[in-house]
């Protein structure tokens, strides 16, 4: 399935999601780490445990934050 969102305010193609997208798909194909990423769905912050559950549809606009770690030692 082709499915075109606007990711972090930019137009993005994805070929091969599954015929019923959810955001846990879309933060696998992405290749994100789940524990470090918050998604912000249509405006709307998106509980990790709930995105099983939360479709994507064609022309969302997704906002992803990935933290990472590092920083200096004190």
């Amino acid at each position: 399935m082709s499915l075109t969102i606007v990711l972090n305010g930019q137009p993005r193609t994805f070929a091969t999601l599954p015929e019923s997208p959810n955001l846990e798909n879309l933060i696998h194909e992405l290749g994100l780490k789940s524990d470090r990423v918050a998604v912000e769905l249509n405006g709307e912050i998106v509980p990790r445990s709930t995105w099983a559950e939360a479709p994507v549809s064609e022309g969302d606009r997704l906002e992803l934050v990935h933290f990472v770690g590092g920083g200096i030692d004190a």
